[in-house]
């Protein structure tokens, strides 16, 4: 005779239902762990590099995919290491994630996209879950209810992720993601996203919030504290270069600028209008325009005196 589930079997049962879920989101399958796999490669990477001077590159995936760490280590004569990670984890999240990676005497450039620095509270759509991922829950400073609320959300796969591993499972045999490709031994991507959609320029409707000029001004502190020096650029982007763009990127470097030494074309504010630079989105470049932006970013790098480079 059908009887019914106690409360604590519910529970249970629901217990077990978010750890699968949050296996899959967290640890293999889901786009999450193809970021936290690539977090952790790179800050593998950087804590076995031994050296009185190092070039720690971070940000968002508008770092990750525009430098070649290889080329400007060949110029520059020090380690670089690509730390660029994701810009929906957050500029609140992703500063405080690659800072015990500083040591002394190393240069810290942060690059990061627009889209971060429009941010009022200094969170994206995966900061919270980034950091349970790495078992770092919280880090940032995410509110307590926030946190509840999108933690739940990590045991839950969205059907549209669901199914795309489905067919990879039937199709490749595994599972894959935007992440997944490995890395080099720079903490560079390995491979080329292309773009399949029609392009069009990047509005930049906004200059930089307060909150990010807080933020930024604090992590120059930290950065310093543990022995090191930051150094900002502007990222390089496809971009609409209308009056209210110029103005906002104008605004944004004169706010990065009294932070700390601020690196870009004084011409072009780095607000690129030939789209064949760019691969998949607004901010990644294809590997020839990558080896552009890095030589510009040495000779730059080499023009601010306190570095000795």
């Amino acid at each position: 005779m059908w009887k019914p589930l106690k409360l604590t079997s519910w529970f249970a049962i629901a217990i077990a239902a978010w750890l699968v879920g949050y296996l899959y989101n967290a640890r293999y399958g889901g786009e999450l762990s193809w970021l936290r796999m690539m977090y952790e490669r790179k800050i593998a990477l950087a804590a076995q590099v031994e050296a009185p001077k190092r070039l720690l590159i971070t940000g968002g995936s508008g770092a990750h995919y525009t430098i070649n760490a290889k080329l400007m280590e060949e110029k520059l004569g020090i380690p670089v290491l690509n730390l660029g990670l994701d810009g929906p984890i957050g500029l609140d999240v992703i500063l405080p994630s690659i800072l015990g990676q500083v040591r002394k005497g190393d240069i810290v450039l942060l690059i990061p996209e627009y889209l971060i620095l429009w941010a009022d509270d200094g969170f994206g759509d995966r900061s919270t879950q980034f950091g349970v991922a790495i078992g770092k829950p919280g880090l940032g400073g995410i509110p307590p209810k926030q946190f509840a609320q999108e933690t739940f959300m990590l045991g839950t796969p969205t059907l549209r992720a669901a199914t795309k591993s489905t067919v990879d499972l039937i199709e490749k045999g595994k599972f894959t993601g935007y992440y997944s490709d490995p890395v080099d031994e720079h903490g560079d991507p390995t491979v080329t996203k292309e773009r399949t959609g029609e392009w069009w320029e990047l509005p930049i409707d906004k200059a930089i919030t307060p909150h990010a000029v807080a933020r930024i001004t604090e992590f120059k502190k930290e950065v310093e504290a543990r022995g090191g020096t930051l150094v900002l650029s502007l990222p390089w982007v496809y971009a609409k270069t209308d009056n209210k763009s110029v103005s906002n990127v104008k605004k944004t470097a004169g706010e990065l600028g009294k932070i700390a030494p601020l690196i870009y074309d004084k011409e072009s504010l780095n607000m690129q209008t030939d789209s064949n630079l760019f691969a998949d989105t607004h901010y990644h470049l294809k590997p020839e325009a990558r080896a552009i932006r890095a030589a510009q970013l040495v000779e730059e790098l080499k023009e601010i005196n306190e570095l000795q480079l």
